[in-house]
C-alpha cells in the first residue's frame, strides 16, 4: 500500500495533474458517475512541501466544473425545450414539467449554486436549465459561485483531512470522502424535510 501512496504521490508532482482534474469535474457534468469529488479531495490530502499547488487545484477545479456545467447546458438547449412542451396528455406530466419550468426560472441561481452538492442534481439541474433556455449571462454568475464553492469545499475536506492524518493519508482520504458523503446526506434529508412541510 505504501509503494502505491509513494506513486500516486511522485504523480501529482507532475503539473499534468491539474489537467486530470480538469478534464475529471468537466466530465463529472455530464457523467456523475465520474468520481470527481473523491479525486479532488485524494489530490489535496496526498498534497505535500507546496506540490501540488492547492490555489492552482482550486482553480482547475473550478474552471472543469465550469466547462461540464456549460457543456451540459448546452446539451440541454440544444435539445431545446420541445421536450418539455411535448409532455404526455397526463395532466400530472404536464403540470410536473411547468412547475421544473417555473421553479428553475424564479430561483435558477439558488437551485444551481446547490444541486452541486446532491448526487446527480448538478447535471439534471445543468440540462435542465438549458431545456427552458435559461439566460446564459446568469447561468455563468451563479455558476461561478457554485463551482468555486464546491471546489473549496472539496479542497478544505481534503487539506484538513491531511492535517489531520499526516502519517497515514489512506485514513485521511477516507474521511474526507466520508465527510462528503455525510454532508449530501443531511442535504438530502433537509430537502426532504422541506419539501413534506410545504406540503398542504
Amino acid at each position: 500500500m505504501e509503494a502505491a501512496l509513494d506513486l500516486l504521490r511522485h504523480t501529482l508532482t507532475s503539473p499534468w495533474v491539474y489537467l486530470l482534474l480538469l478534464g475529471l469535474t468537466a466530465v463529472d457534468a455530464v457523467l456523475p458517475l465520474v468520481p470527481a469529488e473523491a479525486a479532488v479531495i485524494t489530490v489535496t490530502v496526498l498534497a505535500t512541501g507546496g506540490e501540488p499547488n492547492l490555489v492552482m487545484v482550486l482553480v482547475a477545479t473550478t474552471l472543469g466544473a465550469v466547462l461540464g456545467d456549460h457543456a451540459s447546458y448546452a446539451i440541454g438547449r440544444g435539445g431545446g425545450s420541445r421536450p418539455l412542451d411535448r409532455s404526455p396528455a397526463d395532466s400530472r406530466r404536464r403540470a410536473g414539467s411547468q412547475w421544473a419550468r417555473r421553479a428553475v426560472c424564479r430561483h435558477g441561481g439558488i437551485i444551481l449554486t446547490s444541486a452541486r452538492f446532491l448526487p446527480g442534481g448538478r447535471t439534471a439541474v445543468t440540462l435542465t436549465m438549458g431545456a427552458v433556455r435559461y439566460p446564459l449571462r446568469p447561468f455563468l454568475l451563479y455558476d461561478l459561485v457554485g463551482a468555486a464553492t464546491w471546489a473549496l469545499y472539496c479542497v478544505l475536506l481534503g487539506l484538513f483531512g491531511g492535517l489531520a492524518f499526516e502519517r497515514e493519508p489512506l485514513y485521511g482520504i477516507l474521511t474526507g470522502i466520508g465527510l462528503s458523503i455525510v454532508v449530501t446526506v443531511l442535504l438530502q434529508v433537509a430537502r426532504h424535510l422541506r419539501r413534506r412541510a410545504n406540503r398542504p
